[in-house]
């Protein structure tokens, strides 16, 4: 007598860049993202440090995160990887996710497009849980860098109900790429945007500045930033390649990090390392002092917490 066949299992859901222009939203992926700062800061998310593997020319990078199932509130347990080369230049990453109860992988997200939502809405948190409120017209914001990490910084912050960007102000090396850059942001988020001519001038007067570039220099000064304002830096960080003023850390009220361990990692090569450093989930839990007062400058210093990758793929398989 034949045995029964075993019960096939869903294959995993495998979704690119199309998918996920598709059907990632700002809202879910912030949404995602708080939730996993929240959860980390709670010890039910596992979030090690990445681990580097050597290659010759490059490293092979891996992030990975388990997120614990919270019986009776919706939220299944997943745990996966993020894997990515340094020498790639192209930035495509891969993602894989496991439903933690069964072992059953559940989706596979290849491409360059997951990476930077998921950055961007880190930063769309850490805007709205530091940042002075804009007011019903919204905050005034100024953006340096025209890459992808400052579009999906924008992409996130176009959904935030307190922070939407009344105006943008864009500066990059080239003027032709930010004003490209600026006429997507009018198009394709409806944020009112414009390229300008110097760092300076987008810095001056805003009450929220992101810098994202690959600058291993300063691209602003540190009294070009006014009281009350909320910057934040994806770039780089190091005591030898910054792309802001070490000097922004002793004006600042607040110096928040998404995950403190990330940071530590990089020992006393952190340009901020000296500095304490605030994670953004004991902010959002009210565990941790954030703006104190209307003219704190408070800094944002985006490392990417690990799991949060993988917590914004798990929402696409129920898209």
């Amino acid at each position: 007598m034949t045995p029964p066949a075993a019960p096939r299992r869903p294959a995993p859901v495998l979704l690119g860049d199309a998918e996920v222009r598709a059907r990632l939203t700002p809202a879910t992926a912030t949404a995602a993202v708080r939730h996993a700062l929240l959860e980390h800061q709670a010890g039910r998310l596992a979030a090690p440090p990445r681990l580097h593997a050597g290659l010759g020319g490059g490293e092979l990078v891996f992030t990975g995160g388990a997120l614990a199932d919270e019986g009776g509130q919706g939220v299944a347990g997943v745990h996966g990887f993020r894997a990515y080369g340094t020498a790639d230049r192209a930035g495509e990453q891969l993602v894989a996710v496991w439903d933690s109860a069964s072992g059953r992988l559940t989706a596979v997200v290849h491409g360059q497009e997951l990476g930077p939502r998921r950055t961007g809405a880190i930063g769309a948190v850490a805007v709205e849980a530091l940042a002075r409120t804009g007011g019903p017209a919204g905050c005034r914001l100024g953006l340096i860098g025209t890459g992808p990490q400052g579009w999906a910084q924008l992409w996130a912050l176009s959904a935030s109900a307190s922070h939407r960007p009344a105006e943008v102000a864009v500066f990059g090396r080239r003027r032709e790429r930010a004003e490209r850059f600026a006429a997507r942001v009018r198009e394709e988020l409806g944020l009112a945007a414009r390229a300008v001519d110097s760092a300076r001038a987008a810095v001056q007067g805003r009450e929220v500045v992101i810098v994202a570039t690959n600058s291993p220099t300063p691209v602003l000064e540190a009294d070009w930033v006014a009281p009350g304002t909320h910057l934040s830096t994806l770039g780089p960080k190091s005591t030898t390649h910054y792309e802001i003023p070490p000097e922004l850390a002793e004006r600042a009220a607040v110096i928040a990090t998404d995950s403190p361990a990330q940071a530590g990692s990089y020992g006393t090569d952190h340009l901020l390392g000296p500095t304490p450093l605030t994670a953004l989930g004991a902010v959002l839990a009210g565990t941790a002092p954030g703006r104190g007062g209307h003219d704190d400058i408070t800094l944002f210093s985006s490392v990417g917490l690990a799991g949060t990758e993988v917590a914004v793929a798990a929402t696409l398989t129920r898209a």
